[in-house]
């Protein structure tokens, strides 16, 4: 009889997703703890992962909220601290804190297009460029020091970090962005290796075009009618279509499942309806 590998069962781990108080990764920390796993939902927002705690425990799944600010150290050893004393030692860390900003960010795709008044390339707040790149790089770093421990002393664990469609070619007017992005890439490789012999897999995602609370205003017209960026992104995606939330979690739960992947470490998964296989020809 073959073992089948697929068993999307997570009960007795412990898994801890920052951003959980975003759309992305609320449903990862939703779809955890429906499998059986003990939830640890890291945000700055801390009424925002409370309400999905108390959401979640209502259907009878376990999910604490924690206030966490990822870019301070004090703040994720609190939560640290907190969640080994709730749920116990973290099996599984998603590092899904990070985002853009407006301040480093261009107002068109071509220096040759800018017209007076609009925000070039030369134009951009050195301090936003600096927190895009904090948020993302750092924002993963941090966490992954402080949790990684745990796993280290027990010799297995699993981090799954989260890049992005930019990380493979840069996308036009978010410069930050695509670069912190690509630097998550290449600090996934080297986790994977650098924690190889010490039982811990470390691996990402690369989501395609989501639809979210962040990029709504670059996706869609006040009318709800999609951008022209919109339809250069759909024109460019083989399925014609934007991913939703819902559809990471196959790649998730496989990436992060000890018998499902057990030799897979240092990988990046899209899951962007065939946009990075595509060259618009």
């Amino acid at each position: 009889m073959i073992d089948l590998p697929l068993n999307i069962d997570f009960t007795g781990k412990t898994v801890a997703v920052t951003g959980a108080g975003g759309v992305l990764c609320s449903v990862m920390a939703r779809a955890f703890a429906q499998a059986g796993a003990k939830v640890a939902a890291l945000d700055l927002n801390e009424d925002a992962v409370k309400k999905l705690s108390d959401e979640v425990r209502a259907e009878g799944f376990a999910l604490n909220g924690y206030k966490c600010n990822v870019l301070e150290p004090d703040s994720i050893k609190a939560a640290h601290e907190a969640i080994l004393a709730d749920l116990g030692p973290v099996d599984i860390l998603i590092n899904g804190a990070g985002g853009n900003n407006p301040r480093a960010t261009t107002d068109n795709e071509y220096q040759h297009e800018a017209k007076e008044g609009q925000k070039t390339f030369f134009d951009l707040d050195p301090s936003g460029v600096d927190f895009v790149f904090k948020l993302n790089f750092q924002g993963t770093l941090l966490p992954t020091q402080i949790f990684a421990k745990d796993m280290v002393e027990r010799g297995s664990g699993v981090i799954l970090n989260v890049s992005s469609m930019n990380a493979y070619i840069p996308l036009t007017k978010i410069p930050a962005y695509s670069g912190a992005k690509a630097a998550i890439s290449n600090f996934t490789q080297w986790l994977a290796t650098h924690f190889a012999k010490s039982g811990i897999r470390c691996n990402a995602i690369a989501p395609g075009f989501l639809v979210s609370n962040q990029n709504r205003k670059l996706l869609f017209n006040d009318d709800g009618t999609p951008t022209a960026r919109s339809e250069k992104i759909l024109n460019g995606t083989p399925m014609g279509r934007f991913v939703d939330a819902e559809e990471l979690l196959g790649g998730v739960f496989f990436l992060c499942d000890d018998r499902s992947a057990s030799a897979i470490t240092g990988v990046v998964l899209p899951i962007d309806a065939g946009f990075a296989a595509y060259s618009g020809v």
